[in-house]
């Protein structure tokens, strides 16, 4: 890393902002729709109240709830307006996070302990997911000592419920089914995996990270949306994301569960501390106030009504997104979505290399791999660039087509080495290059 000393002398804080306003200049432009993950945007009516709100409470802090009651009001009727949305009862209890990985760990963690306390015996503990699960799940395997257990997906795309039915042994402590799925936009049948873990006493959670805000409202609007929440029996917690389709500032998911003695098994608490009692209900000690309050403000801001009103516009959006890219020869959309995410691919080009081009258009998807695929996330804040984002995804795959299979370069050829190497390991350390040189200031 080159040496970056701190300044001698204190800044103009104009300069320093114009510095930055010229840095952003390079950035991915989500405002233009350019984008197709990472940012979700409704609108700059929504992004301003989400925005306000934030900086309202940029320096509270939600460590000590009892010094701002204010967020302490905030976090728990997030909390109690999401386990509402998603099915959960009366008892149904939870917490705000910093994000979907946060929110997944938790859930691992919470499995973990609940093992613990309830099945002593099991020394070296499980967990079921499908292939497709979100990697936070191999995070906290990691982390936790909770041994990843692997099942395949069937021709839907869909987990594999006999092959998680195989997979229960006397370790297993938690079973994973997402709705939906990252990679392709689909449901797992939660109530089957769901009903496994009942009959076997373990846990079962849904990640809904990316669902959670989208697919209650497709449901009421007409959806035939299949049963994923915490009103499915066996289900004992659920990931929502806000800060995804619920539109809030960065830094804002939950992690719901069917009761509270459940979420005991999540806090953690020090009382031997010369400090005080330390006592922390979820895995960071400082946690801003913004992201709780931008997250209140949104969900009381849309309403029922306004998530109705942006799901119908996003899923209009993606329909005719997966019909018209369906037209196009050369690609395929691999599967019919459930929700407002999907992926499409080839038989006939590499689809590495049209991203790569598609990216000097100025469009930026992400990529997937086994098989080589692009991801789409889809805002209603797509539906007007539509027919150019066509046009130029039409206009690219033919001209791939007419040059014929040939050697990828650049990303495009880093993309297909890592998702065909044999050796993982080899796969792991490339990456692990790639990650430790991209955090270098340079």
């Amino acid at each position: 890393m080159g040496v970056i000393k701190l300044p001698e002398k204190s800044g103009s804080p104009e300069q320093i902002l114009k510095t930055m306003k010229e840095l952003s200049g390079q950035d991915a432009d989500w405002r233009s729709a350019k984008t197709w993950s990472l940012v979700y945007f409704a609108g700059d009516e929504l992004l301003n109240v989400a925005k306000s709100a934030y900086m309202m409470f940029f320096s509270e802090n939600a460590l000590n709830p009892l010094a701002f009651p204010s967020l302490k009001k905030f976090e728990n009727e997030v909390v109690a307006m999401t386990a509402n949305m998603l099915g959960g009862g009366p008892e149904a209890v939870g917490s705000m996070t910093s994000g979907g990985t946060e929110s997944i760990l938790l859930a691992v963690k919470t499995a973990r302990d609940w093992a613990r306390a309830n099945k002593p015996d099991v020394k070296e503990p499980e967990m079921i997911l499908p292939i497709t699960a979100h990697p936070s799940f191999e995070k906290a395997s990691h982390y936790f000592g909770v041994k990843s257990v692997h099942i395949p997906i069937t021709s839907d795309l869909r987990a594999d419920v006999k092959a998680a039915e195989s997979a229960v042994n006397k370790n297993t402590i938690l079973i994973v089914g997402s709705a939906a799925c990252y990679p392709y936009g689909v449901i797992d049948p939660i109530p089957e995996l769901a009903e496994i873990a009942m009959k076997n006493n373990i846990l079962f959670h849904t990640d809904a990270c990316l669902g959670g805000f989208m697919l209650p409202f497709l449901k009421k609007l007409g959806y035939q949306i299949r049963d994923f929440d915490l009103s499915v029996p066996g289900v004992t917690s659920i990931s929502a994301d806000v800060h995804k389709f619920g539109y809030a500032g960065k830094g804002a998911s939950t992690i719901i569960y069917k009761n509270s003695e459940l979420r005991k098994f999540q806090f953690y608490i020090y009382a031997d501390w010369p400090g005080g009692v330390y006592a922390s209900p979820t895995m960071t000690g400082t946690r801003p106030g913004g992201a709780i309050a931008s997250a209140w403000a949104v969900m009381n801001y849309l309403g029922e009504e306004g998530y109705l009103r942006v799901a119908k516009q996003a899923m209009s959006v993606t329909e005719r997104l997966v019909e018209e890219i369906g037209k196009i020869p050369g690609l395929k959309v691999m599967t019919k979505p459930d929700m407002s995410v999907f992926a499409f691919g080839s038989d006939i080009i590499n689809v590495f290399e049209l991203g790569e081009l598609m990216e000097k258009k100025g469009w930026f998807l992400d990529r997937l791999q086994m098989p080589p695929g692009l991801h789409m996330i889809v805002t209603p804040n797509h539906e007007k660039i539509i027919q150019p984002f066509l046009a130029d995804l039409s206009q690219i795959t033919a001209e791939l087509i007419k040059q014929g299979k040939k050697d990828a370069t650049g990303m495009a050829a880093v993309y297909g080495i890592i998702g065909t190497l044999p050796d993982r390991k080899a796969a792991h350390q490339l990456v692990l290059g790639f990650l430790d040189d991209l955090f270098k200031a340079k």
